[in-house]
């Protein structure tokens, strides 16, 4: 898929306000924008605005082939929805309208969901979901079954049943896989309505309550609405800021004058909090991030001003603020109390800050307001053009200090750096930033550490360390004393890094020929199977020199396919097979009944249960191939003369080799439909031949990659809206009481 293209802070979405300039001055435009808290006719005015702006944009890049049989007005209406989207996508992560356009999926199989935007190079990979609504009366509406389709769209893809999304959407998943291999992405659901009434209570408290099911083990999945005010404000851009005009006191300020003009001191805490009281969310308009108001970062901010408001000082990084200009009210002397008049004022770094700071006061004044924080403005009125947005960026790029930051600090952790250079002849890198070693030569404290708390007797461990990308569980105290002791082994812990590494490495052997649950158990579950593999390795002499634990790594490959396989059945058992796998492994109760339930079967003595056959792509193949899938759709004419098919890969190989291949002609993905055909009923559109569906999947592979493989091609060819031709198959069988178990090879 196309890279979402930065396009700056000030920059967001601004090429809207570019057609057109002749449409007035920048305070007429925000004054705009204001009104559209109105109702009536200026919402439908503004409401023209956004129609506008989504046609300059959109017009010829959004693909609409699949509503060509709609009327105009029809196909227009629709169009407009998926503009929308796009534009959603735009606001949530700034791209390119190309881009924009890329995201879009609506229509057959869209499972509820129009738009995309995958974010994977961040710190934590971001994903985002949207859905929209175009009414030309500003009346978009959202009900109870909107919101449920979306749940269930987000649902299918949690459980990695790609598949059933449409042949637009199978470019982002590749990017997908990637954000959960990564780690826990941050899902956001976008409601992207054109309306300005608040949707009914009644569907933001459902809302809401499948948001808190999703967010049991860990906050995930948010949701925002994104209404016609936030879209026209996108479509001004950098117009539609409101422009905030303050005065404020700096204690003990200190004054730059070159090369620019800047000063910095101390504010207190009440007069930040009525600040941003005043100006609220305006304060942000150049910030990158705004608040991040439910972060784990603003609470800590939020906890320290409520405990020790006397250190918040000492412990804050502080508040840069840019401002058009900054001008003195009264006599102002360096070094004592002064008091500015600032113009065109924006936070822009320190809005977490600024944010936690306006909720501690609001919460509890009379602790709060000893609270004080190093403020630092800067005026832009002599500097050249770009400088603040350079400013703006380079204060919200620096590496925050983390609490793991501290432990390289530990005693235990620079002996254990000393033991595998002296003992073992290896590396341990124990500070971020510091290059890893390559595998045979050593590892991390970070690895060090996720290895540990999957061998440790604490299953608890294990799901701590999943829930976050950064192990931030990890590094608390109490935790990071149970995982490393006073005096860590440097034998024991490089041999569980090796263990880790080893059951990984199996896991991800196993994934390529496993499907949906399977597939999910064996990615998120590597610390659970490392757990339960660890107990049943003979681990007594872990800590000895001379102990031959390559003995015991030998026996993981089959302890981890049992493992697996009674991990997965405990998960099913317990929890249903339509309860998401990332919950089992971690949350902190349920991981422990899964390992005590694995555990139970493999101390049995009975062999592994059987995955079952829709877990493992060969035997999903080799039922495939059991019933003539052709035969029996044409003999019943259960697919229109003329119906366009689309292919959807489905395995992680196939995922893996065909889809940059795919997305680069869109015409490889299309198949007609002929009942005339015979064997072959599928006229591919790449080439205009006719195939068979499983000739035309291996003939698409080996073109795509140059494997050849025997690939059942009724797995993957789908009729739009109602299923793949092996489903529609088997559904035909069933409705006639045929024998689903036997007939000719074939398809």
């Amino acid at each position: 898929m196309p890279d979402l293209v930065d396009l700056g802070a000030n920059h967001l979405l601004a090429q809207g306000v570019k057609h057109g300039e002749h449409q007035g001055s920048s305070p007429d435009r925000v004054s705009m924008v204001r009104s559209v808290d109105g109702s009536g006719g200026m919402s439908k005015l503004h409401v023209g605005y956004v129609r506008k702006a989504i046609e300059e944009r959109f017009t010829g890049l959004i693909d609409m082939t699949d509503q060509a049989r709609l009327s105009d007005d029809k196909r227009h209406q629709a169009f407009l929805s998926r503009g929308l989207a796009a534009l959603a996508v735009q606001i949530e992560h700034p791209c390119s309208d190309r881009a924009a356009a890329i995201s879009v999926f609506d229509g057959q199989d869209d499972r509820g969901l129009d738009s995309i935007a995958v974010e994977v190079r961040s710190a934590q990979p971001r994903i985002c979901l949207v859905q929209a609504k175009w009414s030309d009366q500003g009346k978009g509406g959202f009900g109870e079954a909107e919101v449920h389709k979306m749940i269930q769209g987000l649902n299918l893809m949690l459980d990695r049943h790609f598949t059933k999304f449409n042949s637009r959407f199978q470019p982002f998943v590749p990017d997908i896989e990637r954000a959960y291999e990564v780690g826990t992405p941050k899902i956001t659901l976008v409601l992207a309505l054109m309306r300005t009434a608040p949707i009914s209570q009644d569907v933001r408290e459902l809302l809401e309550e499948k948001v808190a099911e999703l967010n049991q083990v860990e906050e995930m999945v948010e949701y925002k609405i994104l209404d016609l005010r936030d879209f026209h404000r996108a479509i001004l851009g950098d117009a539609a800021a409101p422009r905030i005009d303050a005065k404020v006191r700096l204690d003990g300020f200190v004054q730059e004058s070159t090369p620019y003009k800047a000063l910095y001191g101390t504010m207190t805490v009440p007069d930040l909090a009525d600040l941003y009281g005043e100006h609220r969310r305006g304060l942000f308009a150049r910030n990158i991030r705004d608040s991040l108001d439910l972060t784990d970062v603003n609470i800590k901010i939020r906890n320290t001003l409520l405990e020790q408001p006397e250190h918040f000082w000492y412990f804050s990084n502080g508040i840069t603020m840019l401002c058009e200009t900054i001008k003195p009210v009264g006599k102002a002397v360096p070094g004592k109390v002064g008091d500015f008049q600032l113009t065109g004022a924006s936070v822009v770094n320190g809005a977490q800050t600024v944010s936690a700071i306006h909720r501690a006061y609001t919460a509890d004044p009379d602790t709060a307001q000893y609270g004080r924080v190093m403020v630092r403005l800067i005026s832009l009125e002599d500097c050249p053009p770009g400088f603040g947005d350079h400013v703006t960026t380079t204060t919200n790029t620096q590496n925050p200090i983390e609490e793991r930051d501290f432990k390289s600090l530990d005693s235990g952790q620079v002996q254990l750096r000393d033991d595998f250079a002296l003992l073992l002849h290896l590396s341990y890198v124990i500070k971020r930033g510091e290059t890893t070693p390559e595998p045979e030569h050593g590892c991390s404290m970070a690895e060090a550490a996720e290895a540990l708390a999957a061998t440790s007797p604490n299953a608890q461990l294990a799901a701590v360390a999943k829930r976050d990308q950064n192990l931030a569980g990890l590094w608390e105290d109490e935790t990071y004393q149970e995982i490393f002791g006073q005096t860590p082994n440097a034998f024991r812990v490089w041999r569980c890094v090796q263990l880790l590494r080893e059951v990984r490495t199996q896991l991800q052997a196993l994934r390529d020929g496993l499907l949906w649950r399977a597939d999910a158990a064996a990615f998120y579950g590597d610390l659970l199977v490392t757990h339960i593999v660890f107990r049943r390795l003979n681990t007594r002499s872990i800590e000895d020199p001379e102990y031959d634990w390559s003995a015991e790594l030998a026996k993981v490959p089959d302890l981890v396919r049992d493992t697996l396989a009674w991990s997965l059945t405990a998960i099913d058992e317990e929890y249903g097979k339509s309860s998401h796998i990332i919950a089992a492994v971690r949350n902190t109760e349920r991981i422990e009944r899964v390992v005590r339930a694995a555990l139970r079967g493999l101390d049995s003595g009975r062999n592994a249960p059987a995955l079952e056959d829709n877990y493992q792509v060969t035997e999903v193949e080799t039922r495939g191939r059991q019933v003539n899938a052709v035969t029996t759709l044409i003999a019943k004419g259960r697919i229109p003369e003329g119906t366009v098919l689309e292919y959807r890969p489905y395995s992680k190989p196939e995922r893996r080799d065909m889809t940059e291949w795919l997305a680069e002609d869109p015409k490889r993905s299309l198949a007609t439909w002929s009942n005339d055909g015979g064997r072959y009923p599928l006229q591919w559109h790449a080439d205009e031949e006719w195939y068979s569906p499983s000739g035309l999947a291996r003939e698409m592979r080996r073109r795509a990659s140059g494997v050849t493989s025997s690939v059942q091609g009724t797995l993957r060819w789908f009729v739009p809206g109602e299923g793949s031709l092996d489903e529609l198959a088997l559904a035909v069988r069933l409705e006639e009481g045929l024998d689903t178990e036997d007939g000719a090879a074939g398809g």
